[in-house]
């Protein structure tokens, strides 16, 4: 297998990896905000926990010359943490408030549609037909895994912020796709973690945060667990495995078929829903998880037949351990 064909691989396993990870978020989050916790301190406490083990990770592991090497790409940092970190799950929570969770969860999923249209029409760079075609099939395979048709009434104001996360999402990957090869992945991550909680604070309210809760033990489907056990889950898996290995998957892929390949989210999270809190499938659903799946695997052969060969960046060692 020659360098661009591992490149390749790699950045698809991240992708996946990151889908997955992302997606494993909502049954314990769900289970935490079911507890007591309002579902932005939920956001709030897993961005800011992310930001307390990756500060002191980069420090570590990159030193204080990381950090003197992000001087000239802070502008974009913040704009990556208040719009791809903290702006998307606001965004989301807010509309998935005054709409079915379904539409909220389509309206998030746009941004890869809104990716294609940036390229396109301000870039002014070719968009691969077999990403556009990938993305189409992965919004038809979405539609059918939320079962839009369940529950169609709209508010101005949940619309608006379904939309504004699915911009947020958008610009998550738009921003990594400019930053690859210049910024370290872990480096990013940190720094959009910080921006993020700093952001979210005054809406989030921490300080009536019911820090009993994770004391606690917190009902997850027909079982139990420690509050600070989930809370771990969604802080070191569902944020800081899942943002790292979001990062390396966009650098080693491109905006528009990473974008595609996240649709995947939506299938892990309702899979593990099903696993962890009993929540039944339809027939439906398990077609349109197949028709996502398919979506993902068109959208990636835009790499293959496409993209010329690129080299690797770096790897940082967190990601190799990471919606």
């Amino acid at each position: 297998m020659d360098q661009a064909a591992r490149t390749r691989t790699t950045g698809l396993a991240f992708a996946v990896l990151s889908s997955v990870a992302f997606g494993a978020s909502g049954p314990f989050g769900k289970a935490l905000i079911g507890a007591g916790l309002t579902p932005l301190q939920a956001v709030w406490l897993r961005i800011a926990g992310a930001a307390l083990v990756l500060v002191p990770l980069v420090l570590v592991l990159r030193g204080l010359a990381a950090t003197r090497a992000l001087r000239p790409h802070l502008p974009r940092l913040a704009l990556y943490g208040v719009t791809g970190v903290a702006g998307c799950q606001a965004f989301y929570f807010v509309a998935a408030s005054r709409l079915p969770v379904g539409i909220a969860i389509l309206l998030e999923f746009t941004g890869p549609v809104m990716v294609l249209a940036w390229l396109r029409l301000v870039r002014r760079a070719r968009v691969h037909r077999t990403a556009v075609a990938g993305v189409a099939v992965a919004v038809a395979g979405l539609a059918m895994v939320v079962q839009v048709w369940a529950g169609l009434a709209l508010d101005a104001l949940g619309l608006a912020a379904g939309l504004g996360a699915a911009a947020c999402q958008a610009a998550y990957f738009l921003i990594i796709d400019r930053l690859a090869g210049e910024v370290d992945p872990l480096a990013m991550t940190a720094v959009g973690s910080v921006v993020a909680a700093a952001a979210l604070t005054l809406i989030a309210v921490p300080w009536t945060l019911p820090w009993h809760v994770l004391a606690d033990a917190v009902p997850v489907g027909d079982r139990s667990a420690p509050g600070w056990l989930l809370a771990a889950w969604i802080i070191l898996v569902s944020t800081v495995l899942a943002y790292l290995a979001g990062v390396a998957g966009v650098q080693r892929l491109s905006a528009q078929v990473a974008g595609a390949i996240c649709y995947t989210e939506a299938v892990a999270a309702t899979l593990i829903a099903w696993a962890a809190l009993g929540e039944r499938l339809a027939p439906v659903q398990i077609a349109g998880g197949a028709v996502v799946l398919a979506g993902a695997f068109i959208a990636q052969r835009a790499v293959i037949d496409h993209d010329p060969p690129v080299a690797a960046p770096p790897v940082p060692a967190p990601a190799l351990n990471r919606p």
